[in-house]
């Protein structure tokens, strides 16, 4: 019989148990201390996270929203003189409202085919930051990644991030970006074949859909002080260097804000720290020059 070893009364016995196969409420042996241990959304779903349907909800309200102003962009692109395959092909292969507004808007504007393609691309350009932030939020893996760059715009990007865990993100990524596609690529032939039926899109407002529910899903997002103050330097500097710049740059330009808020931002607490810090200082050599005083006294 093996022999057993008492331990002294009030010494826990799991104390000097490996960590390894510690065990905790409702964990398994082995698994302690095995979550991640970064603050990236993870699989897991914890307790009041979002439930699928409400991400789900969300995501084709925007979709459905942004997606039928693909009419408008059809019958821009009609009335530019573009061909119905080169409409449709762009919307296919582009993928981005505001390039290929720019494009045809300046085509229609008889602008140099060169030129209208540099500003459609500038404003594209932005895409680029939003996949740096994705591509850590989602972790798609590699086979799944070109085809889900096509779908990185401003619609999926904003749906994307509020999500409390990745499961929801990649939810709301999936279905804003297959609806979004799908529908802005119906209305898209739709509008360029009925562009005479239609008339002047103006007219239905479909042109603002985009701008007005990208603004709808970032404003609750703006919830600091340095947040919102960005947000509008942003938006003051990309309407003073609308009229001076080629189309695309002021978004471009627009970015700017953000490290000029932070700047301003650090000086101003560093200034606030420095008075701190003199008038601790002050009040530390009145203390002294007190106890001095009173010592001379006695």
């Amino acid at each position: 019989m093996a022999e057993q070893t008492t331990l002294p009364e009030g010494v826990d016995e799991s104390a000097d148990a490996p960590h390894g196969n510690a065990t905790g409420p409702g964990e398994q042996p082995g698994t302690a201390g095995a979550g991640p241990t970064d603050a990236e959304p993870t699989d897991a779903e914890p307790t009041g996270a979002k439930p699928d349907a409400a991400v789900v909800r969300d995501a084709l309200g925007v979709g459905i929203a942004v997606g039928l102003s693909g009419f408008a962009f059809g019958v821009t692109s009609a009335g530019s003189g573009l061909s119905l395959l080169q409409t449709c092909a762009l919307s296919l292969a582009v993928f981005t409202g505001a390039s290929q507004f720019a494009l045809v808007g300046a085509l229609a504007a008889g602008g140099n085919p060169y030129t209208a393609a540099a500003g459609a691309f500038f404003l594209g350009v932005r895409n680029s930051f939003y996949g740096l932030r994705l591509s850590q939020l989602l972790a798609l893996p590699r086979a799944l990644r070109p085809f889900a760059a096509q779908w990185v715009i401003d619609e999926t990007t904003a749906v994307t991030l509020p999500q409390p865990t990745r499961r929801a993100a990649r939810i709301g990524f999936a279905v804003t970006g297959l609806t979004l596609y799908v529908l802005w690529n119906l209305t898209t032939l739709l509008g360029a074949l009925g562009a005479e039926a239609l008339g002047d899109t103006d007219t239905w407002g479909l042109d603002a859909a985009s701008p007005a529910v990208f603004l709808a899903l970032l404003a609750p997002m703006l919830k600091s002080t340095t947040e919102r103050v960005t947000a509008a330097l942003a938006v003051l500097l990309a309407l003073g260097l609308l009229p001076v710049v080629p189309a695309g740059v002021p978004v471009l330009l627009s970015a700017l804000a953000a490290p000029a808020v932070l700047f301003l931002s650090g000086r101003m607490k560093g200034t606030g720290g420095e008075t701190a810090t003199e008038k601790k200082h002050a009040e530390k050599h009145t203390q002294t020059s007190t106890e001095t005083s009173t010592e001379e006294d006695r």
